[in-house]
């Protein structure tokens, strides 16, 4: 008899136990802040608590987002969330090429979430957003807000209230560098037999990404897909971010076919002190033509026609991958080993660059 009262005594004290710690756990899933998803444009695949008075009820024109700028007593960008959304349903799109800054929401059913942020504004510190507006789509609701720069992010959803902190790239990461896949949509580069110079570029800058994702070096892109960045938003890209360099992919042609080569250039006026234009070139060809067992065809002046190149304010350099008018070297040009070869090669020279 004693036995099982003791047992019985144990098997109380243990629910009361469990009860408890469940308790305090809901209590803690319903309150605790909850960080949320972040993408890199390169990643994105696709075509203090808030009081109830401090975002005002207003109506938006169109599918405007209102931004209240008249609060900024905190760190934060507030945007305001419908009760129903969860933190797993929200991801925020860093698209730095456009300065945007895109918050998508997966629903079931849009209209609700319209008419909220038609009546809804956003607050906080907005000094780095200069505009909002919605964008409903089947499955989501997209909130498009552009920016006055390129910035990272720190987030965090509590209380129905997704707060973004925006952080200068170079406060978030210590290495940075911009990779320029040359051409994009209508700019196809030099062609041949239906070899597109623009989708060798986008080959090696996807096997970079590869390589790169996997060590401490951020790196930005000004394009992972068939778009056409400007010069100008190239190379502002990389001054935005204060990158450390910037390397563009190139395809040389020449009306003869026998030449075949690898090659870099770079703007002999800019001159950069210690390792610059001239150095980043030399290192780019060296261990290219080492990784892929090739010909070094030398280092080239930047012409007129060579805009980014010519409009850098960080060390920087193009690299000629190789001739796609000559039949053997736009073979290789067309396989996946010898592409991963071409990128291993200018990983490589980026390690070597910042070891030096």
């Amino acid at each position: 008899m004693q036995k099982n009262g003791l047992m019985k005594s144990t098997l109380a004290y243990c629910i009361v136990f469990v009860a408890a710690a469940m308790s305090i756990m809901l209590y803690y899933a319903a309150t605790k802040t909850v960080g949320v998803a972040d993408l890199a444009q390169d990643e994105v695949v696709r075509p203090a608590e808030q009081k109830e008075d401090s975002a005002p009820v207003v109506t938006a024109k169109g599918n405007e987002i209102v931004i209240d700028r008249a609060a900024q007593n905190t760190n934060y960008f507030c945007i305001p969330m419908p009760e129903s959304v969860k933190a797993e349903e929200v991801v925020l799109e860093n698209h730095y090429m456009d300065k945007e800054l895109w918050v998508s929401i997966s629903v079931e059913q849009t209209k609700e979430y319209e008419a909220f942020y038609k009546a809804q504004s956003v607050y906080g510190n907005c000094e780095s957003v200069t505009d909002g507006h919605l964008e409903a789509e089947k499955d989501r609701i997209c909130l498009r807000f552009a920016l006055n720069g390129v910035y990272e992010y720190r987030s965090i959803f509590e209380n129905h209230t997704l707060y973004v902190e925006f952080v200068p790239s170079k406060e978030m990461y210590e290495k940075i560098i911009v990779i320029d896949p040359a051409y994009g949509g209508e700019e196809h580069g030099v062609t041949a037999d239906g070899i597109l110079s623009k989708n060798i570029t986008l080959d090696v800058a996807k096997a970079l990404k590869t390589m790169f994702d996997e060590s401490d070096i951020k790196v930005y892109y000004t394009r992972m897909d068939d778009s056409n960045p400007t010069a100008q938003n190239r190379v502002e890209l990389a001054a935005a971010t204060k990158a450390d360099m910037m390397i563009r992919i190139e395809v040389s042609g020449d009306e003869n076919s026998k030449l075949y080569g690898t090659s870099a250039v770079y703007n002999s006026k800019f001159f950069i002190p210690g390792f610059g234009n001239v150095e980043l070139a030399d290192l780019l060809e060296r261990e290219v033509v080492t990784s892929i067992s090739g010909k070094a065809c030398g280092l080239f002046e930047s012409q007129q026609e060579d805009q980014v190149m010519n409009s850098a304010t960080v060390p920087a350099a193009a690299i000629r991958v190789g001739y796609l008018t000559n039949s053997q070297e736009a073979i290789l040009l067309q396989r996946e080993d010898y592409i991963k070869r071409i990128a291993e090669g200018i990983y490589n020279a980026v390690i070597k660059a910042y070891a030096a």
